[in-house]
């Protein structure tokens, strides 16, 4: 099949463009810098753009299904993607998979993600929307230079439980949505085996890794301030405080089996991702 993969230089979505051309699939994948692409047989990059939502819809014209994701730092993902759900309803697309998040179905319908969640659930166009709850890999990424340099993940959880999940079950979730017409019509919500506060999280780091990494559970206002002096858009970090304020309230605690469903596997536990990854935190 021919499929179009948004934001193909992400973390998500470069993990979905690899399990695709894997299985004999040609793929086109959205990035704002389509020359710079890796080349690979099967691969054609083009043009797709947050800052520019109306730029590149034309290719949905030449493939059979399709995968979004809202790119981080947006907050109105609707703005960003339903120019390309508009396209979608006139290009005879048989499939689009979005990933939004864990949660966005009880967001009010006027929440960006929301409308945009409605947007596509009203399109006609067949569709499954995946809510994954927050990545273990968050703790490689957004928390890392905290764990650098301090040995500290600071983050005002309390000792709320959440139910991580692994970036690579995401994809793997992604790619069956796509390929699988059984999960059309549905809203998926995707979390890992097992629930663990940020404590645990720590013990978990700091048993693979054999440093002493702690948890600091700091206030919204000093997590806000972080993200700001990191140099993340002021309306992006209220927006993170808001989702870190429902994982506090024990929103992102649940355990499902969807990931089984969807993919015939169980998920990857956070001892697996710890151990796969204990380098990134020995820099």
């Amino acid at each position: 099949m021919k499929i179009f993969v948004y934001g193909g230089a992400g973390q998500i979505s470069s993990s979905v463009i690899s399990k695709l051309l894997d299985l004999g699939h040609e793929v086109y994948a959205g990035t704002r810098k389509p020359e710079t692409g890796k080349k690979l047989p099967g691969l054609t990059w083009v043009f797709a753009d947050a800052t520019q939502p109306t730029k590149g819809i034309e290719v949905l014209e030449k493939v059979e299904r399709a995968f979004f994701i809202s790119p981080p730092g947006y907050t109105d993902q609707y703005s960003v993607l339903n120019p390309w759900f508009e396209k979608a309803k006139t290009s005879s697309l048989k499939k689009v998979v979005l990933m939004s998040a864990m949660g966005v179905d009880f967001a009010p319908p006027e929440a960006p993600f929301r409308k945009l969640e409605i947007s596509l659930e009203n399109s006609g166009v067949p569709y499954t929307i995946l809510r994954p709850n927050w990545f273990m890999q968050n703790f490689q990424t957004y928390w890392l230079s905290g764990i650098l340099k301090d040995k500290k993940i600071s983050f005002p959880a309390g000792n709320a439980k959440t139910s991580f999940i692994h970036t690579d079950d995401i994809s793997s979730s992604v790619v069956s949505a796509l390929l699988n017409d059984q999960f059309n019509g549905k809203g998926i919500t995707l979390t890992g085996k097992e629930a663990l506060t940020h404590e645990e999280v720590a013990e978990k780091i700091s048993k693979h890794t054999g440093l002493k990494v702690s948890y600091a559970d700091i206030s919204p206002e000093a997590f806000k301030a972080g993200l700001l002096q990191a140099g993340v858009p002021e309306d992006y970090a209220s927006f993170m405080v808001f989702i870190a304020g429902a994982l506090k309230e024990g929103h992102s605690s649940p355990i499902l089996n969807t990931v089984r469903e969807i993919t015939g596997k169980d998920p990857i536990s956070f001892d697996e991702y710890a151990e796969q990854n204990k380098k990134v935190w020995l820099n």
